[in-house]
């Protein structure tokens, strides 16, 4: 009996050290191998290394613009430089990472524009429904961005939403569809309330005490702002602005579905090329594209580490009311607030509007529920080729379900390691979240180049099928969302609950399971609510290793639907489809509410 506790404590003090190596393990199959072998097949031609598929991206005007002067002789100047200076730069060619760095730049200005109001209203004023709203602003994270580019669609194209309310007042029609206008529109949507969420916090944390003692010196409520609130509001700026140029630099299903190949970006032309079966070169623009993501979250990390430095325990600074009698309704302040109000409504409320809307409207206006009679339609279709709703709904949620087998114990783990401390745990932390800073696109690149299509390891052929790559791509997607709610709440704790267990014999891991998990269990399940959303909407692996119609998912359905004629030029199907699955996102971000998530990017 002795020697089996003494086994048993003995297995429980090597489980952690286990877990990080099933952890590591893990890791090392669905992500350090697949984009490992993207890595190195942009450097490797017939068996041998090369620099040359690199050069050949480097040199090419279409992809490097006008810097790839830089690539061909770089002590030489650009021919026609004199002429473009002359003539203002009219003629200058970004090229597809120059015009992919644009697009980012441009919705990162509208993104922090739209975002930084929303943060003054809410640090500032008081009114009821405030923390709703300031919950709304995770919307961004559990919400498929196929989705969001089908609702921009429904109410942009030209019979849509806009241009119905705009021919009702003698305006329009206005087409966006596209344009470069409506891409970092629908990049705003995202990434705004992200840029309100951060400054928000920070604009909360400045100490009234500071504000107070600058303006008893004589400096104006404008100087004060700039001199004191502004200096502690520059860190979370700064690092909502890059995340935003992070995320917007990697924009996939946005840029594929509102703008197609006139305006590709990096990622859209990536997976053009996979199509197109040119792997070699899609492999080396997804090597150049992650060594430059790479380094915008370096700079993010920075940023992050800035902000929370900055962070005070002082006294915040006291909440106007935004509606205080009748006459306030004339402050002027209220009223920009009320047009701010509108254009969020416009941007932020009317695609999702717009995608309901379109789905039980006919081309005429009227009611109807064709377009849902469509999905039943072909639901029981036959026909090979078909692309049924219900697979693709049962699809997700298994695949959404497997996803969560792997990524809530590897959530837990990183999560486990980042809070003990001690040597070497920050890098082990950063080495066991990279997949943060790698897209989606080219985790499912690596998939399809090594499991899918097939790799030999230790002299076993191993395959397997595209549901389980798909499996895998989310779970690299979606665990850093459990470690991020769980890890801060490990750190939280009290350290004597830990240490009266342990002195009570408990071994670590026991003490984990039984004491510590259960405590923080609100956390845990709102890491796992986010991990399953992540699964419900991934697109950007998920469409290149779908194998079929059998293994298509909501989100790889609904950007099929986007192309179908059956009911006539219009969105009718991809807006039914687009509504179911906002009713089951909807119904993973009640529960990420309800179990009070607080995910902080």
């Amino acid at each position: 009996m002795t020697a089996d506790r003494t086994i048993s404590r003995a297995l429980q003090r090597a489980a952690l050290p286990v877990g990080v190596a099933a952890t590591i393990a893990v890791l090392l199959v669905v992500f350090y191998y697949p984009v490992g072998h993207v890595l190195v097949s942009a450097v490797r031609e017939g068996g041998h290394l090369t620099i040359e598929p690199i050069r050949a991206v480097l040199t090419d005007p279409f992809y490097a613009g006008v810097a790839h002067h830089l690539f061909v002789d770089p002590l030489g100047v650009p021919a026609g430089v004199v002429d473009w200076i002359a003539a203002g730069f009219p003629s200058v060619r970004l090229g597809l990472f120059g015009f992919t760095a644009y697009q980012a730049l441009l919705s990162t200005v509208a993104s922090v524009l739209l975002g930084l109001p929303g943060a003054y209203v809410l640090a500032r004023y008081d009114f009821r429904g405030r923390r709703t709203i300031r919950s709304l602003t995770l919307v961004p994270f559990v919400l498929p961005s196929i989705l969001v580019a089908v609702g921009f669609r429904a109410m942009f194209s030209r019979r849509g939403l806009a241009n119905d309310l705009l021919g009702a007042v003698g305006l329009g029609p206005v087409e966006l569809l596209g344009t470069l206008q409506i891409v970092v529109l629908a990049h705003a949507f995202y990434n705004a309330p992200l840029v309100t969420r951060l400054v928000t916090t920070a604009w909360e944390g400045v100490d009234r005490r500071q504000v107070e003692s600058a303006r008893s010196l004589g400096a104006s409520r404008i100087r004060a702002f700039l001199h004191v609130v502004l200096p502690a509001l520059a860190p979370a700026i700064l690092t909502g602005a890059v995340l935003t140029f992070v995320f917007t630099f990697m924009s996939f299903p946005i840029v594929l579905t509102l703008g197609g190949l006139d305006l590709a970006t990096v990622e859209v032309w990536i997976y053009a090329r996979v199509q197109s079966l040119a792997l070699q070169e899609a492999a080396t623009l997804a090597t150049l594209e992650t060594v430059l993501s790479l380094a915008f979250i370096y700079v993010y990390l920075r940023y992050e580490n800035r902000q929370v430095t900055t962070r005070g325990g002082g006294q915040s600074l006291p909440r106007e009311r935004l509606v205080a009698g009748w006459r306030s309704l004339f402050d002027p302040r209220r009223l920009a607030i009320a047009a701010y109000v509108a254009v969020v409504a416009v941007v932020i409320v009317g695609p999702l509007v717009s995608l309901l809307v379109e789905s039980v409207t006919d081309p005429s206006g009227s009611f109807t529920t064709a377009y849902y009679e469509f999905l039943l339609a072909r639901q029981s279709s036959g026909a090979v080729g078909t692309v049924r709703p219900m697979p693709a709904v049962i699809n997700s949620l298994v695949f959404g379900a497997g996803t969560l087998l792997l990524a809530i114990p590897m959530g837990v783990v990183v999560a486990v390691v980042a809070t003990r401390g001690g040597r070497g745990s920050r890098i082990a932390e950063a080495i066991l979240t990279a997949p943060l800073a790698v897209s989606g696109i080219v985790v499912g690149i690596g998939l399809l180049l090594t499991f899918v299509f097939g790799t030999t390891i230790a002299g076993h052929r191993l395959v397997v099928t595209g549901p389980v790559a798909i499996v895998f791509a989310h779970a690299a997607a979606a665990y850093p969302f459990v470690t991020r709610n769980v890890a801060p709440a490990l750190g939280g704790l009290d350290p004597r609950l830990r240490e009266v267990a342990r002195s009570l014999g408990a071994t670590r891991l026991r003490a984990l399971l039984e004491v510590e998990l259960p405590v923080i269990a609100p956390a845990l399940l709102a890491g796992a609510a986010f991990a399953f959303a992540i699964s419900i909407g991934e697109f950007d692996s998920t469409v290149l290793l779908a194998e079929g119609v059998d293994s298509y998912t909501m989100p790889v359905a609904l950007e099929r639907y986007v192309g179908t004629r059956s009911l006539g030029p219009n969105l009718g199907p991809a807006t039914a489809m687009g509504t179911v699955l906002l009713a089951v996102t909807a119904v993973s971000f009640v529960v990420i509410d309800r179990l009070g998530g607080r995910w902080e990017p």
